[in-house]
């Protein structure tokens, strides 16, 4: 089992009313949402550890999630209102403005998650999770609970207008990375992790620090793959249009772990000995279904049988 942990939401996304005029449709998404999602589409066992809402936009999350094959017995709920991210558009980029005091997921207390089940392989985390305390601190709890046994996977996902104290969310972030097996990360992202500094000294810091694998997502330009042993380059899938970029990155956590799952290599010791040979077709998986998503409106994963078959 592959347990997503942290924000699940609903996405405000932007649509013309049939009268023209400028409306928002809400859509279920969140960064673990959307890839426990693109797991559960691709046939992997996945469950989301989040708090969830009771009102009606929780009702509406917990509906999606087990129509995408995702468990939810580890997700507690509670009468807090569900978080809103009202979704703004530039040239297919999103942009976030979050609506999430005293919401579900981001009040929720370690103490309140059931333990995990004995068969859980990875724990992935990301997101405005990490962000806003309590909840940010009972997730980080749970990678420290879990690190030592389980493969941790790792996507800061950085929404800078949600950040409030810099210094601590970067402390937190780099303490979880220093857990991780796996990080992902895009090149906005590196870049404000590195604040004008070198990235490659940061990818080399968390090498050094034991992650197995360290991914720098750069849109149309691919993906570079660090390893201990070396780097590769990894193009991105081709796309006709891209609509929008919602999801995607999410989505590429889902395809990635979906094909280390596949591969056999879902375990640390695994990870540890992986090469170029080994992950890159985890990588062109991954590739595929975040290709899939941009030519699309919105976070929607693609299902397996959407996928065809990668060439050799």
């Amino acid at each position: 089992m592959i347990v997503c942990c942290g924000d699940v939401l609903i996405d405000m996304l932007p649509r013309k009313s049939a009268e023209g005029q400028d409306a928002f449709v809400p859509v279920c998404g969140g960064a673990m949402f959307n890839t426990a999602i693109a797991l559960g589409r691709l046939g992997e066992d996945a469950a989301l550890m989040s708090g969830v809402s009771t009102d009606l936009f929780g009702e509406k999350l917990i509906a999606a999630l087990a129509a995408s094959n995702v468990r939810t017995d580890l997700a507690p709920r509670s009468d807090r209102p569900s978080t809103l991210a009202f979704v703004t558009l530039l040239d297919g980029a999103a942009r976030y403005t979050f609506m999430d005091e005293n919401s579900a997921s981001r009040m929720v207390l370690a103490d309140e998650f059931p333990s995990a089940p004995p068969d859980v392989k990875a724990f992935h985390f990301g997101g405005i999770s990490l962000v806003s305390e309590p909840g940010a601190v009972a997730f980080e709890a749970i990678c420290e609970r879990h690190h030592k046994q389980a493969v941790i996977s790792l996507d800061p996902n950085i929404r800078p207008a949600f950040i409030t104290d810099i210094k601590a969310t970067k402390a937190r972030l780099m303490r979880m990375a220093g857990m991780a097996d796996i990080i992902k990360i895009s090149d906005e992202d590196l870049d404000w992790f590195a604040s004008g500094e070198s990235g490659d000294a940061l990818i080399a810091e968390w090498l050094s620090g034991g992650a197995s694998a360290v991914l720098v997502t750069k849109g149309a330009e691919g993906i570079d793959a660090h390893l201990p042993a070396g780097s590769f380059t990894v193009p991105a899938d081709p796309v006709a249009k891209i609509i929008d970029t919602v999801g995607a990155g999410d989505s590429f956590n889902g395809g990635f772990l979906t094909g280390l799952s596949r591969g056999g290599l879902l375990s640390k010791s695994a990870l540890a000995q992986t090469d170029e040979h080994t992950l890159k077709p985890a990588l062109v998986l991954a590739a595929q279904v975040a290709a899939h998503v941009v030519g699309k409106a919105g976070a929607n994963p693609p299902w397996a049988s959407e996928l065809a078959e990668p060439n050799d």
